[in-house]
């Protein structure tokens, strides 16, 4: 199996960092600590594991861990959510607890509101769950070939939530003409013209696990940070966090952008090197479901475009690899249970490490013994009859 990578320069005046640096940060795991139940994620750690691959040392963190939802997307959703009602109000983010969200008063001032994504299924449970939890109405739709487990967890919350007989991409666009009409509230990643604040707002959520890994590798430097993309808001917000942390000299960690081949929107862009954005077009077959996106997010394409050094396009095969790795490593190490998009990371990583035909790759990258590579396992088990499908019979092509 075969990856595609581009490698680019980072500019030497690279975008502005400060809107997801540490300060920002900071202010974001304030506000999602005061949820309850809150707990930093943990980072596992898997020095033998590394060691078998040909690397220094392997980090990896966990979200399946995030609230028992099972995946990061909370974190985006719910801070987003907090932002808007802040707006609405005329608040400062830093005087809004998730106590003073859920609280009666805030209810009548707001009146009832309606919250609505299209999702494959962890952004949309985040939403669901914070409005259920603020006792608002939220409206989830999902692209077809979504995993059924992935929607009853959705209406276990309480949210109005369907399946859809479109792909993803066409899924937002429903997503969007459906706020305009009924005059909802759409909490989306995938930004546009008119339509940056709250794409920025859920952005900003998600550097709270960049935040949490900072702390958790006690002063270690990383040389390689893996990242998967489906628009990219993730992996923008957190290539800028580290680049405010470590800068974008010839010191700074490698920043790798992972997608699956079918649906490489980012690493098309990247490619093109024209200034434009680029959407993957046509079936997205991929076990990553969470990355089958074929729209980029300008807002994160910038920042990626800035403070990331790699784009690479990969099968599932590499997936299915950092799954079974995850979930089954060396003895001592940590073990962590990924779904098909949260083990993207490392399975490209371990496919760099393992796979011949990826030896100039990995020469290009740097990676080697001396390497300190931290992942973000960005959701578990969503889909417990496809995890199974990979992990015990080794199975990956045409799952989804």
């Amino acid at each position: 199996m075969d990856c595609q990578m581009v490698i680019r320069q980072r500019p030497a005046q690279g975008s502005a960092v400060h809107s997801f640096g540490q300060e920002k940060a900071r202010q974001v795991q304030r506000f999602h600590s005061s949820f309850p139940g809150y707990a930093p994620t943990p980072l596992a750690a898997l020095p033998k594991t590394a060691a078998c691959l040909g690397l220094g040392e392997l980090y990896v963190k966990d979200e399946s861990r995030r609230f028992e939802l099972n995946a990061f997307k909370v974190l985006g959703g719910s801070y987003a959510i907090g932002s808007y009602i802040a707006e609405q109000l005329g608040m400062a983010m830093d005087q809004l607890s998730f106590a003073e969200m859920t609280g009666p008063a805030l209810r009548r001032q707001l009146g009832e509101l309606t919250f609505v994504t299209a999702t494959d299924g962890n952004h949309g449970r985040g939403v669901a769950w914070t409005a259920n939890r603020l006792q608002q109405r939220s409206v989830v739709y999902m692209p077809q070939g979504s995993a059924p487990e992935r929607l009853q967890n959705i209406r276990r919350l309480g949210a109005d939530a369907s399946i859809l007989p479109m792909p993803y991409d066409d899924a937002v666009r429903h997503a969007k003409a459906q706020a305009a009409r009924k005059h909802w509230v759409l909490v989306q990643d995938t930004d546009g013209p008119g339509y940056t604040r709250i794409p920025t707002w859920i952005m900003q959520g998600y550097t709270t696990m960049a935040w949490e890994a900072l702390a958790q590798l006690q002063g270690k430097k990383p040389t390689h940070i893996f990242l998967q993309a489906g628009v990219g808001s993730m992996a923008g917000a957190l290539a800028a966090f580290f680049a405010d942390v470590y800068g974008d000299g010839p010191e700074a960690p490698r920043v790798i952008i992972v997608e699956p081949e079918s649906a490489d929107c980012i690493y098309r862009t990247a490619a093109a090197q024209d200034g434009k954005l680029h959407f993957a077009v046509g079936p997205m077959h991929t076990i990553m479901a969470g990355l089958a996106c074929g729209e980029p997010c300008g807002t994160a394409w910038e920042l990626l475009r800035d403070h990331a050094d790699a784009f690479v396009s990969m099968p599932d095969e590499a997936a299915a690899l950092g799954m079974r790795l995850l979930g089954n490593p060396l003895a001592g190490d940590d073990r962590v249970i990924a779904g098909e998009s949260g083990a993207a990371g490392v399975g490209l990583a371990a496919a760099l490490m393992r796979w011949p035909e990826l030896a100039g790759q990995r020469e290009q990258l740097g990676l080697g013994a001396d390497s300190r590579v931290l992942c973000f396992s960005t959701e578990g088990a969503t889909d417990r009859e496809n995890y199974r499908r990979v992990v015990w019979d080794g199975a990956w092509s045409g799952c989804k």
